[in-house]
């Protein structure tokens, strides 16, 4: 079997690869048009094989990095879903308060990935929290297909409460200081948008293509926003132009990268999406919002 590299797969495979990972289309209908893009030595079977994520040669910090202090903890969501179950963690031996970051996974629970990301802001200097919301279904089932069909089958408002919820808990956290921000990807973006929306004392939200509020939703918003775009996501990027009118009509601080010849999904680095310069310096712009608006 012929090892893939990406530039061996045309844009094709990546809309299809996210037509499939958004709900657009099934499994079966996805890995027919896929057949469509095996060619010679490229089989169905390697293709599949390269746009699936890797977890487990992707983990940048591992679980037990003796560098931070990193627990499941269970915090309540009386208007979502009840008991939440989310990935604590903070730099290790740190006595002094830290800013607080909320963490949001995609559409498909919290996933290696998104508790990489979370143990990575950590060792920034902030204490963070990656909620699961799909606890009240039992969490996270260890693959992302199964994750996708489950959180299909949560509102998607009250997984907004959970991680509103999320917020909540940081900021009655005693090593927190009370500055407190939100990152999120996909689905997570849309949360982050959203909670800029509905908290009011958010100090800084960081939506990774991110579905966008309403005009009417855009005046709630206080924190200052820092917006990543990937600029051949087609589907995301079309509610930009209304979003950065509305932001500016109603004078919001706000800065806006779309990052040019890159996919959904660039920071993730388990698929081949990922887009190394993309998302390293998409990040370093992050931590550096982070440490303006949170230190």
């Amino acid at each position: 079997m012929k090892k893939l590299k990406k530039e061996d797969i045309k844009q094709e495979v990546f809309d299809l690869y996210d037509d499939y990972a958004h709900n657009r289309i099934e499994r079966r209908q996805f890995i027919k048009s896929l057949s469509l893009h095996a060619v010679g030595s490229i089989t169905v079977t390697s293709l599949l094989s390269f746009i699936m994520p890797n977890y487990v040669d992707s983990t940048i910090i591992k679980k037990d990095d003796p560098r931070l202090d990193s627990e499941f903890i269970t915090y309540e969501s009386p208007k979502g879903g009840g008991k939440i179950q989310g990935l604590l963690s903070k730099p290790k031996n740190v006595k002094n308060k830290l800013g607080g970051i909320v963490i949001v996974h995609e559409n498909r629970g919290l996933n290696p990935y998104i508790e990489d990301v979370a143990r990575r802001a950590a060792l920034e200097g902030f204490i963070t929290l990656a909620p699961d919301a799909l606890s009240p279904l039992g969490g996270y089932p260890g693959n992302d297909d199964d994750g996708r069909a489950m959180q299909r089958k949560r509102d998607r408002n009250e997984m907004l409460e959970d991680f509103i919820a999320a917020y909540e808990y940081l900021k009655s956290n005693e090593q927190c200081t009370g500055k407190i921000g939100v990152v999120g990807f996909c689905f997570g973006g849309w949360i982050s948008n959203m909670m800029a929306v509905k908290v009011p004392g958010l100090s800084a939200a960081v939506p990774y293509y991110g579905g966008q509020p309403s005009r009417e939703d855009t005046p709630q918003i206080n924190a200052p926003l820092m917006l990543h775009y990937a600029s051949l996501d087609k589907r995301v990027n079309e509610g930009w132009p209304e979003y950065e009118k509305a932001l500016k009509e109603f004078d919001k601080e706000f800065e806006a990268y779309i990052y040019p010849e890159v996919n959904h999904g660039f920071h993730n680095n388990t698929t081949p999406r990922y887009d190394e310069a993309a998302a390293d310096l998409s990040w370093q712009r992050t931590i550096e919002f982070f440490n303006k608006h949170l230190k």
